[in-house]
């Protein structure tokens, strides 16, 4: 996402949701690179910046950034969610954002409150996703990591869906296997790139498959980096494959602003199990519905 954003030196990158600092670390390696001069190299610390509201992710995100070199991080123990929207203001407005926002959970302190009315939901990742509209500069992009959740439904959602195609050029939509961030998370998530300032017209999706002979990602078998290259080298010069394919806007506004668009290349592979792998499956999932009514006896005692 990083090499793809390509961050410059001078511009504001921001992380509202930095979690340990792992974008914000890309990107300070990223500018590094450019970096001709120590004056330059000082401008990087001042111009990279993450918001985080868990004590623990900000302690090691400060951490991390001490160790890649950044002498006073510049990051903010806050919850990004807390403050109005219309607190934000243009001076506060940044060149490029690349986050991985909260979702699936429930946002606390009626946070939703300090949306717009027509925004407002219970739904991290929705919010954040308003609140990083916001935030960047006209002209400004972002690279940011939403679930399958925030591309479809109606109500609130639409209309979040319908402002994010209409205030900028959602141009690309990375579509991940479902194992991605496991054992964290098992639901489906996107890499979305989009660009503030002019509205969509056409999206390209592009389906990363997981590597041959791998049913899975996992804790022991992750993502690599490695796996992107068939992306970078489809980016600039993008055509339709049998992994590509692209929408247009009035597609897409027929369908109620729902961006969960399968490949249309392809049928849904059907996954199949043999009776020992089910039988595992099973024993493992009763074993972890044990454990938490065991859990939760000792909290009700």
């Amino acid at each position: 996402m990083t090499d793809i954003i390509a961050p410059k030196l001078g511009e504001r990158v921001l992380d509202p949701a930095c979690g340990t600092g792992g974008f914000l670390t890309c990107a300070i390696e990223h500018l590094k690179k450019q970096a001709k001069n120590v004056k330059q190299r000082k401008s990087i610390q001042k111009n990279v910046a993450g918001w985080e509201f868990k004590p623990l992710p900000y302690l090691l995100a400060t951490t991390n950034l001490i160790l890649h070199d950044v002498e006073v991080p510049n990051l903010l123990f806050d919850d990004s969610l807390a403050r109005p929207l219309t607190d934000h203001k243009a001076k506060d407005r940044v060149d490029v954002i690349m986050a991985n926002p909260p979702f699936g959970g429930v946002v606390a302190n009626n946070n939703e409150n300090n949306f717009p009315q027509n925004f407002r939901t219970k739904e991290s990742a929705d919010l954040f996703l308003i609140l990083m509209i916001h935030l960047l500069k006209p002209g400004g992009r972002a690279a940011i990591v939403l679930p399958d959740g925030s591309l479809t439904g109606d109500g609130v959602k639409q209309r979040i869906r319908e402002k994010w195609l209409t205030d900028c050029n959602v141009h690309t939509i990375v579509r991940l296997p479902n194992t991605v961030f496991a054992p964290y998370a098992s639901v489906a998530t996107n890499l979305c790139f989009f660009k503030k300032g002019t509205p969509t017209k056409e999206i390209w999706y592009y389906e990363h498959r997981l590597p041959e002979g791998q049913k899975s990602y996992s804790k022991t078998k992750p993502i690599r980096i490695e796996e992107f290259d068939a992306e970078k080298a489809w980016w600039p010069k993008r055509k339709e494959t049998d992994v590509a394919w692209k929408v247009k806007i009035d597609d897409i506004a027929s369908r109620g602003y729902d961006l969960d668009i399968k490949n249309p290349h392809r049928e849904e592979a059907k996954v199949e199990y043999s009776s020992a792998e089910l039988i595992e499956m099973l024993q493992t999932s009763l074993e972890k519905s044990s454990k938490l009514l065991q859990e939760l006896k000792k909290d009700m005692a």
